[in-house]
């Protein structure tokens, strides 16, 4: 049975990660960014599910204002101050924005906690035509071993593997009846850590333990990875950046 992201408390879910979500998430790839933006006619920005800003920080510098929409309070308040960035309550099936006022619609790292066809009617109805939206994930390494071990050790300790089975469908655009058929981008990309960024790095995600036996397990299997592969104090998390992009019809 399909998922329903809503019964996973998308919107508070974070409220508890906030201060390692600001410090041990990754960025994106300039080259990301670049490529979400490419097209966009001139025109507002609008960021939907933008957390703590970290994408939202690529796409400030470029002569646009940007509407960063988070539902999660907390989030909102840990984002840095951006300039030309206005933070707003808002959700992706329920933006609050006008009809056709924004040039392009991001989504980093949150699609898959929307309702996705509400979400692609609510992006098409605020862009203007012509405009497009961009769905950004950075996507762990299948291959690179310490990464695939990372993942292991989540899975071991039982960390709630719904989030992690909530997996993108492109197919969503042409059912949705609001938007062209989309276009797969990827960038490499990679996070260095050192002990505690690693461990900081998991407690960061909604469906890792944080207190408990469970935690203090996936705490021990997590040195043991890093002891194993780390070069001068470091580890790395190797990730394909992954942007969808599809054109508003």
């Amino acid at each position: 049975m399909p998922i329903d992201p809503a019964d996973l408390n998308p919107t508070g879910r974070f409220s508890d990660r906030v201060e390692d979500y600001v410090k041990y998430r990754p960025t994106y790839p300039r080259a990301a960014a670049e490529c979400a933006l490419d097209g966009a006619p001139p025109g507002t920005i609008v960021d939907v599910g933008a957390g703590t800003g970290i994408w939202t920080a690529l796409l400030v510098g470029r002569g646009r204002e940007v509407i960063a929409l988070e539902p999660n309070a907390e989030m909102r308040a840990a984002a840095p101050q951006l300039p030309r960035v206005t933070w707003l309550d808002g959700t992706a099936e329920a933006t609050g924005l006008p009809n056709e006022s924004a040039a392009l619609v991001t989504v980093a790292q949150a699609f898959h906690w929307f309702r996705a066809e509400e979400a692609l009617r609510e992006f098409a109805r605020i862009l203007v035509p012509g405009s497009h939206v961009a769905l950004i994930w950075n996507r762990r390494s299948r291959w690179n071993l310490f990464t695939l071990g990372y993942r292991e050790a989540i899975l071991s300790v039982g960390a709630e593997t719904a989030a992690e089975r909530m997996t993108f469908d492109p197919a969503v655009f042409h059912s949705s009846g609001v938007f062209e058929e989309p276009e797969r981008f990827a960038f490499p990309h990679a996070q260095n850590l050192d002990r505690e960024g690693l461990h900081g790095r998991a407690r960061s995600a909604s469906y890792v333990p944080k207190t408990g036996p469970r935690a203090e397990e996936l705490g021990a299997r997590l040195d043991e990875l890093f002891d194993n592969h780390a070069t001068d104090g470091r580890v790395q998390l190797v990730y394909e950046c992954e942007v969808w992009r599809a054109i508003r019809r």
